[in-house]
């Protein structure tokens, strides 16, 4: 299937591992000239020089979603002019809702649905002089079925969610998509961070909280940040023109409900 990604612009964060880079490295291949967006700049020209590229023009900013004006800067130094954003950040730190301090819930407010809402106010008007945009949001599952130990990811998460429907429905007239991709449990860095922890509050090995965490998938393993990739670049494509404002489960059967 060519998606029609060639020439496209695609702006993506948290694009120095994991889901990010997996989706950046996919969209390079697809034909699209791709920015990355990270706050490490050591790895970001790592994974710049990874991008493959035949004829494209890659680039990359260094921003540190934690701070929404060093965000605003480093948009101020790009031309602004991109197709596709993919809106990918590190989810907050897990434990009981009821134990998080208010801090912790105004950093991940910042970190997520601050810097979104930025990154969006800053590329839409160019989406809309080429009656073509695509904003791809890669949140939870947790949106469908909260996860336990994870109460502030939950509920920011959540917000996200409801913040993306609301812009589907003011940007569709502009050939503008904005959806959301939920991730199951995928083999990133994060995920073993939630492993570790996990096993140290429960006492359980890491190998039998993975297992655990595999068996409540009816797939019985963890996702490949790839395949989380084919979703968002799919989402990102001309074939995905009249797929808007929906939340798409990427976890092999693991959320309950439709």
């Amino acid at each position: 299937m060519d998606l029609k990604l060639r020439d496209k612009n695609a702006l993506v964060c948290g694009s120095t591992q994991g889901i990010g880079k997996a989706t950046a490295l996919l969209l390079a291949k697809e034909g699209a000239n791709v920015t990355l967006l990270a706050r490490n700049e050591e790895k970001l020209q790592s994974v710049l020089n990874e991008l493959p590229n035949s004829n494209q023009t890659h680039n990359y900013l260094v921003a540190d979603f934690s701070k929404p004006e060093e965000l605003k800067v480093a948009l101020e130094t790009t031309h602004k002019q991109f197709h596709v954003l993919v809106n990918n950040t590190g989810g907050p730190a897990g434990g009981p809702i009821f134990n998080a301090e208010i801090g912790e819930f105004e950093k991940a407010f910042t970190q997520h649905l601050k810097c979104n809402h930025i990154l969006v106010q800053a590329l839409v008007p160019f989406m809309k002089t080429q009656c073509y945009g695509r904003i791809v949001n890669v949140i939870s599952t947790s949106v469908k079925q909260p996860l336990d130990g994870l109460g502030v990811s939950n509920t920011i998460r959540g917000a996200v969610a409801n913040w993306s429907k609301t812009l589907s429905n003011e940007l569709g007239e502009y050939g503008i998509t904005v959806n959301n991709v939920l991730p199951g449990a995928t083999n990133t860095e994060r995920l073993n961070e939630i492993i570790k922890n996990k096993a140290a509050k429960t006492g359980l090995s890491i190998e039998k909280v993975a297992e655990i965490m595999k068996n409540a998938s009816p797939a019985k393993r963890f996702a490949k940040p790839k395949e989380i990739a084919n979703a968002i670049v799919f989402l990102a494509s001309e074939k995905a023109a009249f797929i808007n404002g929906i939340n798409v489960p990427v976890d092999g059967g693991r959320t309950k409900s439709l």
